[in-house]
């Protein structure tokens, strides 16, 4: 019996998500907007977005597994375009808090509506798809995060709330928050949730 040919299995999943993350870096960069943000500067005001107060720049680098020269760069321009402030850490007089604008919280609500292009193809999947690939995307993070490669996001499976698997019987919404106190399925798995607390 023969193999198929082409690399293996493993291969052709890598060069699937590689090609994917490459669509979404594509669209990034389309969708700059009037302040023509580069990918990292529009990663910077999302992130600053989701925080319900300003944070360290070592805490941004930390979240989006960049350097802190490319984030200073990042930030100064950001800073520049008015989308930013900066104050003093009344904790270390020598740190400085970002935050956004009034100005980069309008930015911010502007990337997060959806891609049109992105949103449509994700769309085209069945719900059973849909939640299989979230539940696969969200495995393949905590393995990537417990081996140091990526950072720990705040997403269901590293969160103290997460009870998976908590109501077997019912195989549509399987897993438990406890949270919000209530039970949900695959589909449901957030990358990322304001109300996540480190498991």
């Amino acid at each position: 019996m023969s193999e198929v040919p082409g690399p293996p299995s493993v291969s052709q999943l890598l060069i699937g998500l590689a090609r994917l993350g490459q669509a979404v870096r594509m669209e990034a960069w389309r969708n700059a907007g009037p302040h023509n943000l580069s990918p990292l500067q529009a990663d910077i005001v999302t992130l600053l977005h989701g925080k319900p107060h300003p944070i360290r720049q070592g805490e941004i680098v930390t979240a989006l597994a960049s350097t802190p020269p490319t984030v200073s760069d990042a930030v100064k321009v950001l800073r520049k375009k008015e989308l930013l402030e900066g104050s003093r850490d009344p904790g270390d007089a020598r740190a400085l808090l970002l935050g956004l604008t009034p100005l980069g919280r309008e930015e911010a609500d502007r990337l997060r509506s959806q891609s049109e292009t992105l949103s449509g193809a994700v769309a085209a999947l069945s719900p059973s798809d849909f939640a299989a690939m979230l539940r696969g995307t969200t495995t393949l993070m905590r393995e990537l995060q417990e081996r140091r490669a990526i950072p720990i996001s705040q997403m269901c499976l590293t969160c103290r709330f997460f009870v998976p698997r908590a109501h077997p019987d019912n195989p549509d919404r399987p897993h438990h928050c406890n949270f919000v106190d209530t039970p949900f399925g695959d589909a449901e798995l957030r990358v990322t949730c304001p109300d996540h607390e480190t498991a």
